[in-house]
Formats: C-alpha cells, structure tokens, sequence
C-alpha cells in the first residue's frame, strides 16, 4: 500500500506487547541474554519504521515491560532509546497493560527515574480519561491497565463521540477481544466496542499476533502483535501496524510492517539425511528452532547426528548455524545390538564392563539409555575418534 502525503491526514505507527524484561528459563543462560536482548534490540527497528514512514504519532499499546518494576537495565535501555531520538513532532505515547500496570510503585509512577526522565514528545497515559491531540486533525483516547486482571471493559472509559465532532478518534486500550477462544475475561473488549465510542481506529495490545478483530469491520480494531515472539507456537509475530486515514474517507488504511528479526519454529528429524538437509536451509542465524530427534541409530549414525547437531548449535568455540538452537534427543535412541564386532579382542576386564553395560541397555530400565551412551563413548575410544 503507498499513501502519498497528500492523501493522507494523519498516519500513524501501533505498537504492543514488547515485554521487555521477559526471561527464557527453558533456555541455556547465553541464548536466555540474546532472546532477552532481542526484546531490546527490536525497538531500533520500530522507531526507525516509525521515522521512515513519517508517522505523526506513536501508539504503544501495553505489556510494554513484562513486569510493573523491572529491573534497571530495562527501564534505561528503554530510556536511552527514546532519548536518542527527537520525538518533538511525533509524540510517543506509552500505555500500561495488565503486564506493567499503572501503580504508584510502578515504572510508570512520577517519582520513579524512568518517567522523570522521559524526553519532550513522549507521553504516559496515567489517567482514565487521558486525551491528547494527535497532528491538526485527530485526538487519542486512552485509558491504563491499573491491575494484573480485571473483569471491566476499560474501552467503556473512552467517551463517545458528540454531535458535530468531526475529529479522527483513535481509541488505545490493553485488553481481550471476546472472539479469543479460552477468552479470560481480563479487560474484555466486545466486537462493537470501537463503532460504540464512535472511533475511526482502536490501537490495542495483548494477543501476540497480527489481527484485526474482525477482519474487515467499519472500525478497525487491531492487535499490532509482539514485536518479538516470546514463544513457540505464537504465529503472526514480529509487526507493527502502520495506520493512514485517507483524507477522503473515513476508514483507515493498515499496512503490516516487519520490525522483528527471530522466527519461532519447531522441526522433527528422523534420519540423518533429513538432519543433513535441515543444515543446508537459509536463513537459520536468524531461527529459534525446537528440533526433536527421532531415530533409532546405529553408532556410525548416532555419531553423524552428533555431528551435525554440533555444527547446528554450535560448540564453546564456534557459532552454530541455527541462532538459537533447542535440541529435544528423549527420542534420539543408539542401537548396541550390533556392536559385538567392534569390541572383538578387547581385554578381559573392558570386556566385562562392555558386557554389563549391553546387559543394562537391553534391560529397558531407567538406566538403560545411559548405559547405551557409555557404550557409544567406548565404541568411539576403540575406533581412535576420542
């Protein structure tokens, strides 16, 4: 979609769900930091679409934090952001979700350092009927999560439109729309509810992917999606919305922008050759793979898979190829069934420990996929490769 700035009487750039702060406990602690990173690093992009677009304004819609106090390093990383930039002529304006709720020992409250040290431009929303103008032509209406949860709509605090108000009205709150299926009932916001205020736009935040809830209604009411994903399984992650509203007409115009770097994805291997294939695809830097193993190998296999498993996720001295590799083997199995041969003439007393061994491994108890790997290992040792 290209909009000339003639056609155009206000655009502007929605954001959510940032979450900055969030923690991967199911990651090692080097790929925890550079998903964590991530979450930081993605704000250049969205305030450099924001600038290459010519927006006139910045809607960050909530759960901008993962926590209503996080620790320093965010909130500053956060503040050298905005301070880096001239936000002047395109005010930024940031909206507490239910993931940092606006509270008086919160990020967002006046005595703590981080709003003290908001640059000119950028805005808290901070009260229930916060309005502000938005360029000559527009105004946003906006109200904060207070709490973690609540079973009141918060959209029912923006204030319908009055006769002869010809303004464009853009509505920004954090809550559910109630189509989500397991809806929770936290901050719900019912399909009518932008037509109700008499909003051209509802900027909001909560879901994870890109919608418009629903697709195609007078109104637009859109989820912008997480900038980055913050799981697997989040599909339509990784976007901002880039909003005009046509100076003839009424309903704004949306254009998904890609701002995030990673893509959450989970893959299945059941030979050696769809793992060999799985390392010859593009763009693995920029994955955050799941990759469940499914084989049951002979020792020269298991010791290929190891391999290539090495040169996917790399080692304490070389990258992998995959950006953050997550490696599921409870279903990665080394076969001893044919090992006899290669532990022939082996001494008395390391033929005593490799028939113990094979006696565990096909026992099938608790300890029987240990005991295979103690015969790979040994299986290796008699080859030279250890």
């Amino acid at each position: 979609m290209s909009q000339g700035d003639s056609d155009v009487a206000l655009k502007l750039l929605h954001t959510a769900d940032w979450h900055l702060g969030m923690r991967f406990p199911s990651f090692s602690e080097e790929h925890q930091r550079t998903l964590m990173r991530a979450r930081m690093d993605v704000l250049d992009s969205i305030f450099g679409a924001a600038e290459s677009a010519g927006v006139d304004a910045v809607l960050c819609a909530g759960d901008l934090f993962d926590d209503p106090l996080p620790a320093d390093p965010w909130w500053q990383g956060l503040l050298e952001r905005l301070k880096a930039r001239d936000w002047s002529q395109r005010p930024v304006f940031l909206l507490p979700g239910n993931h940092d709720p606006l509270t008086n020992k919160s990020v967002w409250a006046s005595d703590h350092p981080f709003r003290r040290g908001l640059p000119d431009g950028v805005h808290v929303v901070d009260r229930d009927d916060f309005e502000a103008p938005l360029s000559d032509c527009g105004v946003l209406l906006a109200a904060p999560c207070r709490t973690r949860a609540g079973q009141s709509g918060l959209w029912k605090n923006l204030p319908r439109r009055e006769a002869g108000d010809e303004r464009i009205r853009v509505g920004m709150i954090h809550g559910q729309t109630t189509d989500i299926e397991g809806f929770q009932n936290t901050f719900p916001i019912p399909a009518e509810a932008a037509e109700d205020r008499g909003l051209d736009y509802l900027a909001i935040g909560d879901t994870h992917a890109f919608r418009e809830v629903p697709p195609g209604a007078p109104v637009p009411t859109v989820y912008p999606s997480a900038p980055e994903p913050t799981k697997f399984g989040e599909q339509d992650a990784g976007y901002v919305a880039l909003v005009f509203f046509p100076r003839n007409g009424r309903r704004a115009l949306l254009r998904k922008e890609r701002v995030g770097r990673w893509r959450w994805v989970e893959r299945t291997v059941r030979s050696v050759a769809d793992l060999r294939a799985l390392g010859a695809e593009g763009d693995l830097a920029t994955k955050v793979m799941r990759l469940h193993v499914e084989l049951d190998a002979t020792p020269p296999e298991y010791e290929a898979v190891e391999a290539l498993l090495r040169t996917l996720g790399g080692t304490d001295a070389t990258h992998g190829r995959v950006g953050v590799l997550q490696v599921d083997r409870s279903r990665l199995r080394l076969r001893t069934d044919d090992l006899e041969a290669a532990f022939d003439g082996l001494p008395d007393e390391l033929a005593q420990v490799v028939a113990r061994l094979q006696a565990q491994a096909e026992s099938g108890g608790e300890d029987a996929e240990a005991a295979k790997r103690a015969l790979y290992h040994l299986y290796r040792s008699v080859r030279g490769n250890d």
